[in-house]
């Protein structure tokens, strides 16, 4: 499951959402955390998508990187989906 890349640096693939990819600050965040990866893993391309349309729809920079914090340690707990948020506008 790992992916080449042109430096010859190993890239675990992180499973994309149903219409959004995910960025490369969300995969470097799940792929830090075993946890965190086998619960994306485990939720459904449209839960991912949930996450990713979440996570890009921040205005700063710090408002998405506590976005992405968060989704790590919140799919850690269990948790499937953002809360509080109406959902991603792109499905």
């Amino acid at each position: 499951m790992t992916k080449q890349i042109a430096t010859g640096v190993a890239r675990l693939r992180v499973a994309r959402g149903q219409v959004h990819t995910v960025p490369e600050d969300l995969r470097k965040a799940l792929s830090s955390e075993r946890a965190a990866r086998a619960a994306w893993e485990d939720i459904t391309p449209l839960a991912r998508n949930e996450w990713i349309c979440w996570i890009i729809s921040a205005k700063k920079a710090e408002t998405r990187s506590h976005r992405i914090e968060r989704t790590r340690t919140e799919l850690i707990e269990g948790v499937r989906r953002p809360c509080c948020w109406a959902g991603c506008i792109h499905r």
